[in-house]
């Protein structure tokens, strides 16, 4: 199985459009504080399943190469997360999405004419892809009602990505996410303050902490970071085209 960071970006990316702050100018000379939207690969010898589909998926699929998946899960349904599915026009119909009810009625009401052959997942209920094993367990993103992580498992190798989430996940989620060899969590902003929706990167290591994670990266960065090569020395913070392999 091999990850790969498409996106690490929030959803406006870094650099933001009219902001030169020090994390969004060592974007725009090609540092690795150039963050495209969130989208992860993920490939095993019998396909490729990308978690999310970024806003800008088509250039993060022509880095790669990339001219077929094997299908798609969704964690949410907001935009930065499903809005670049619409780039497969004309290259690939017929696309497997899976993802939570409520989640695929909304995506699908706006990308209904990719004609994208459906499957509703329950939380808790594991589904085979690609020859992996994987599992929606429920997260917290308000105000959205339903979110969710994604546990990806093949073989004795286990890789959790929390989705856009808060640190208040349920019970029954935590059980079944510990001890991950791989960790990819929310992490919007550094500790200075608490954010709503998000994880800051304090909370996000906390969890990493709470589960056991073998190793962890944060990802979905705002550019309310400090540049990559110092924050990195503070923080584990990923980075586009970050890979790793089980």
């Amino acid at each position: 199985m091999k990850i790969t960071l498409l996106g690490t970006g929030d959803s406006v990316g870094t650099p933001k459009i009219g902001c030169s702050c020090p994390a969004c100018m060592d974007a725009k000379i090609g540092g690795r504080s150039r963050r495209l939207r969130f989208s992860v690969l993920v490939e095993s010898d019998k396909g490729r399943v990308l978690i999310d589909t970024s806003p800008d998926l088509r250039w993060q699929l022509l880095k790669k190469g990339i001219k077929h998946v094997d299908g798609v899960i969704w964690t949410h349904s907001h935009y930065d997360h499903y809005a670049g599915f619409g780039d497969f026009h004309r290259i690939q119909s017929g696309v497997n999405v899976y993802g939570l009810k409520n989640t695929l009625d909304y995506i699908l009401n706006y990308l209904s004419f990719m004609q994208p052959v459906r499957h509703d997942v329950g939380l808790y209920e594991p589904f085979e892809l690609t020859g992996l094993n994987m599992t929606l367990v429920e997260v917290s993103h308000p105000p959205l009602e339903e979110s969710a992580g994604v546990i990806i498992k093949d073989g004795k190798s286990k890789v959790v990505i929390t989705g856009d989430s808060t640190i208040d996940i349920p019970e029954k989620s935590l059980e079944l996410m510990s001890e991950p060899d791989l960790l990819i969590a929310d992490a919007i902003i550094p500790p200075r303050a608490k954010i709503l929706k998000h994880m800051n990167s304090k909370e996000a290591m906390e969890l990493a902490a709470l589960l056991k994670a073998k190793n962890v990266v944060l990802t979905h960065l705002s550019h309310n970071f400090p540049p990559h090569e110092e924050s990195v020395k503070e923080w584990p913070l990923g980075h586009d085209g970050m890979e790793f392999e089980f």
